[in-house]
C-alpha cells in the first residue's frame, strides 16, 4: 500500500500492464489493448466469411428486420415536431413561406474535437489474397480456415491489375475491412454483438456466434498486439463487459477468454464501474451511450448499484438513421441508394457525417457537407449538399419515438435465462426448487462447461429495456437509491461515456432535461454533468487496466485450468466479485 502511495501512476501501468490485455466488446466496436497503453484500438466488432451460397444473404441479420408500421411514422412525425418546437425551427412538413428570404444558417464544419477525419471516401476491401509467390499454394491451402496475419492491409481496391492466374479469396476479413465489402460479393457479414447481447438468432446459430467471436478475437491478437498463440499462455485477460450481459453471456465469452485464447487467467468487471476508476471517481451517475444500446447505472464509493441499472435501446446507429430518414424528408440527400442494411459501408459514410455534423443547439442548423455513393464495387460517387435540421437527429436520445427500432431488434431472451448471477455472490441464495427435479440438481448451476444446453429454461426476471428517453431513465435510476444525500450527490456527479457523449452541446442538454425530469416534490435544484478527463469512447477500457494493475491479491481472477476442469459452481467461492480489498486499493490510488 505505501508503494502504491508513491509510485507514479505511469509508471505503475507500464510496470504491471505489459502482460495484461484489457478487452471491452461492444455491440458495434471493440476496444482492445495493453494495459500499459494509453489508449485501446478501436475495432469495428463484425467479421465477414466467405460463402458459396448463390442465393445468399450479405449481412446475416438482414431477416431479422422490420418494416416501419404506420404508427410508427405517425409517432416518429410527433417527436420531430415536438423537437422542432424545443429547437426553435421549423415543423416538419411546414414550408419556409416566402423562399426568396435567406434561411438563418448555422456552419458546423469540423465543430466537433474528434472530427480530425477527411471527407475522403471509404474504398472498396480487396477481398483477394495477396500472393507474395506463386509456389506458395500448398502452404495456403492449410491455412485456409484460419485468419491469414498477413492479408489484413489496409489498401481498399487501389490494387494493380489482376494477372492471369486464379485468384484466391480470403476467407475471413475482419474488422473495418469487413464493413467494405461490396454486397457483390460472395462474402456474408455478421455481427457477433447485437443490441448489446450474443446476436444469437434462428438465422445466427450460438456454435457461430461463438465461432466468429473466437476468430474475431483471434485475430486481433494476432495483427493489433501481435500476441502469437504460443505466447497467449503469458498473458492475463481483463474483461470490461457491457450492463446489458447477462450470466450465461459472460461464461461463454469466459470460455473463450480461457479454453479457445489460451489466456492463463481471466477478470470480469462491470463497464460502469471501469469507468466510474477510468475518470478517477468513486461516486457517478454513469451514462454509457453505445451504437446501439444506452446504459444507465450509479456507483457509490466503488461499487455498483444493481437496482439502479436502466437500459435503452437505442445509441448512435439509431441517430445514424435519424440522420438518413431527415435528409430524404427535407429532399437534401441526393438521389443514391443508401442503404444501410445491405451495403454496411453506407452505415460508415452516415456514422461520420453524424459525428461531423450533428449537434444539440437551437436554430436552424444546415451544413456543407459531401455525400458518397457506393454502387456495385465501382469508386465512389462524390455529391455536394446542403444538409439540413442536423440538431434534430441527436435530440432522439431524449424523444426515442423518433429513433425507430425497425433494424437490428434485440435478440430473443429465453437462451440467457440462468440462476446464477456472475457479478454478484449467490452461493449462499436459497434457490427455488422445482418438485419434478431429482434431488442434487438445480436449475442453471454450472457444474462444467459442455453441462450448460442440457439445464432446462425457467421464467426468471430479465433485464428489463426501458421504454424512456434519456432524461427519464438517468432521473428514475438516481431517485432509485432513495436516499437524498446520494441523490443529491449523484445528480451533481452525471458521468458521459461512449461514443455519443462526444455529441456537441449534449451536456448542456442533458443537465436541462433531466433537471425537468426530477418531480417538484424532491429536494434537489442542481444538476451537473462532469466533464470527461479522456475521451469518453475509452474510459471503460481505462478504468479496466486501472483495475487490472491494481489488483494485486487477484482474488477474483479464474485461472484457465480451474475454469476447463470446473467452471463455476455453488460454493466454490471462484467467481467475479466486487473485492473491497481491491476497491481499497483503487480508492487509495485515486486519491493519494
Amino acid at each position: 500500500m505505501d508503494y502504491l502511495k508513491t509510485v507514479v501512476p505511469s509508471q505503475l501501468l507500464l510496470e504491471r500492464g505489459s502482460n495484461l490485455v484489457v478487452i471491452n466488446p461492444g455491440s458495434a466496436n471493440i476496444r482492445v489493448g495493453l494495459a500499459n497503453q494509453d489508449s485501446p484500438f478501436n475495432i469495428p466488432h463484425c467479421i465477414a466469411r466467405r460463402t458459396n451460397q448463390f442465393s445468399k444473404l450479405n449481412v446475416q441479420d438482414q431477416l431479422l428486420n422490420s418494416q416501419v408500421t404506420t404508427a410508427q411514422h405517425m409517432e416518429r412525425e410527433k417527436a420531430y415536431d415536438v423537437i422542432a418546437s424545443l429547437l426553435k425551427i421549423p415543423f416538419l412538413d411546414e414550408e419556409v413561406a416566402n423562399n426568396s428570404v435567406p434561411r438563418k444558417m448555422g456552419r458546423v464544419d469540423g465543430y466537433n474535437p474528434q472530427n480530425t477525419r477527411k471527407d475522403g471516401a471509404f474504398t472498396w476491401t480487396d477481398i483477394h489474397v495477396k500472393d507474395l509467390k506463386s509456389s506458395v499454394a500448398p502452404e495456403s491451402s492449410m491455412d485456409k480456415s484460419v485468419i491469414n496475419e498477413s492479408l489484413v492491409q489496409h489498401e481498399g481496391t487501389d490494387s494493380k491489375e489482376p494477372t492471369l492466374t486464379k485468384r484466391k479469396f480470403r476467407e475471413v476479413i475482419c474488422g473495418e475491412e469487413a464493413l467494405r465489402v461490396s454486397p457483390t460479393e460472395p462474402y456474408c457479414l455478421r455481427r457477433p454483438i447485437r443490441r448489446g447481447h450474443l446476436n444469437i438468432s434462428q438465422h445466427y446459430p450460438m456454435q457461430q456466434v461463438l465461432e466468429d467471436l473466437h476468430a474475431l478475437w483471434d485475430w486481433i491478437l494476432l495483427e493489433k498486439l501481435h500476441i502469437p498463440h504460443q505466447e497467449r499462455s503469458l498473458y492475463s485477460a481483463i474483461l470490461v463487459v457491457p450492463e446489458t450481459f447477462d450470466n450465461r453471456e459472460i461464461k461463454e465469452i469466459l470460455s473463450i477468454l480461457l479454453r479457445d485464447l489460451h489466456f492463463s487467467s481471466a477478470v470480469v468487471h462491470q463497464e460502469g464501474l471501469a469507468a466510474v476508476f477510468g475518470n478517477g471517481l468513486s461516486t457517478a451517475c454513469v451514462v454509457n451511450m453505445g451504437a446501439q444500446v444506452t446504459s444507465v447505472i450509479c456507483i457509490e464509493d466503488g461499487v455498483a448499484l444493481p437496482n439502479t441499472e436502466k437500459t435503452l435501446p437505442f445509441g448512435g446507429e439509431d441517430i445514424s438513421r435519424c440522420l438518413l430518414w431527415t435528409q430524404r424528408h427535407h429532399q437534401t440527400w441526393p438521389q443514391i441508394r443508401t442503404d444501410i442494411l445491405t451495403k454496411p459501408i453506407d452505415l460508415l459514410m452516415l456514422n461520420r457525417l453524424k459525428e461531423s455534423y450533428c449537434e444539440i443547439k437551437e436554430g436552424e442548423l444546415d451544413a456543407v457537407a459531401i455525400v458518397h455513393s457506393y454502387e456495385d464495387a465501382m469508386p465512389a460517387g462524390s455529391h455536394k449538399t446542403r444538409l439540413t435540421a442536423l440538431n434534430v437527429p441527436p435530440m432522439g436520445l431524449f424523444y426515442p419515438t423518433l429513433l425507430i427500432p425497425d433494424l437490428y431488434p434485440p435478440p430473443p431472451r429465453s437462451w440467457f435465462h440462468d440462476y446464477e448471477d456472475m457479478l454478484e455472490e449467490t452461493w449462499h441464495i436459497e434457490l427455488p426448487r422445482r418438485s419434478d427435479m431429482p434431488d442434487g440438481v438445480y436449475p442453471g448451476i454450472n457444474v462444467g462447461l459442455p453441462m450448460w444446453d442440457n439445464y432446462p429454461f425457467f421464467s426468471m426476471k430479465p433485464k428489463k429495456e426501458e421504454k424512456v428517453g434519456l432524461a427519464e431513465a438517468i432521473t428514475n435510476s438516481i431517485l432509485s437509491t432513495g436516499r437524498i444525500d446520494l441523490q443529491r450527490k449523484l445528480f451533481c456527479s452525471i458521468q458521459l461515456i461512449g461514443g455519443v457523449a462526444l455529441t456537441g452541446g449534449l451536456i448542456p442538454a442533458v443537465e436541462e432535461r433531466v433537471l425537468h425530469a426530477i418531480p417538484s416534490n424532491e429536494a434537489i435544484d442542481t444538476v451537473e454533468v462532469l466533464q470527461s478527463r479522456m475521451n469518453p469512447t475509452f474510459v471503460s477500457w481505462k478504468g479496466g487496466a486501472i483495475l487490472g494493475v491494481l489488483d494485486f491479491g487477484r482474488d477474483a481472477w479464474i485461472h484457465r485450468e480451474d475454469w476447463i476442469r470446473n467452471g463455476i459452481h455453488i460454493g466454490s467461492g471462484r467467481k467475479y466479485k466486487d473485492s473491497h480489498f481491491l476497491q481499497a486499493q483503487a480508492m487509495c490510488y485515486i486519491n493519494s
